[in-house]
């Protein structure tokens, strides 16, 4: 059964952020975020589908820890967010917006993973201009995009897709979403497929 209350109360507030970008200071500085204009919604094709168990990886995060998928094998319900690049206008809207729904990820006994394909470095230097995201937050940037590739999200301009992933304890995923590269998924949608697994 969702937490309706918890789920209310944080799309109330998903709906009242600004749709650009912001940090825990406030908005993103407009000069620091790359204008990229409307991209083409689909340029990949998805290598899994639900009921498949999620292809394992370990990548590097900006936390300076190597993360693997099978670390929470067991223990936590997975949420991997998979957005394009750094210091875009989507994404740096869409990965504050998690913090605000922290709670959701919590009810649900889950994690949540961010993935680009960018280096290290530039992940660092986007996500402090956020603030502490309250996530690990991972470089798919060498052996460039094999992650997103295993997933089937990589873009053919080495860039992913604006893709969610829901994956249960037993590594199996559940939910996918590849969602119009140029929007934020909505946070209702994501909230009920981490539901149904506790269902």
């Amino acid at each position: 059964m969702i937490h309706r209350s918890i789920l209310l109360s944080s799309a109330c507030v998903l709906t009242a952020v600004s749709c650009s970008p912001t940090t825990s200071d406030g908005p993103v500085p407009a000069r620091l975020i790359m204008p990229v204009g409307r991209l083409k919604p689909l340029d990949s094709s998805l290598k899994v589908k639900t009921g498949d168990r999620a292809p394992d990886f370990t990548l590097p995060a900006v936390s300076g820890r190597k993360v693997s998928l099978s670390d929470y094998r067991g223990r936590k319900n997975v949420v991997i967010s998979f957005v394009p690049s750094a210091f875009t206008p989507v994404c740096s809207a869409q990965w504050p917006g998690y913090r605000v729904a922290s709670d959701v990820f919590k009810s649900h006994d889950a994690v949540l993973l961010g993935i680009t394909t960018d280096n290290t470095p530039s992940q660092h230097a986007w996500t402090s201009l956020m603030g502490d995201l309250g996530f690990e937050v991972l470089s798919d940037f060498w052996p460039h995009g094999k992650t997103s590739s295993d997933y089937g999200v990589l873009r053919s301009d080495g860039t992913t897709e604006r893709a969610l992933f829901v994956i249960d304890k037993q590594g199996v995923i559940r939910w996918i979403d590849v969602h119009d590269i140029n929007e934020r998924p909505p946070l209702e949608e994501l909230a009920a497929a981490l539901a149904k697994i506790d269902g």
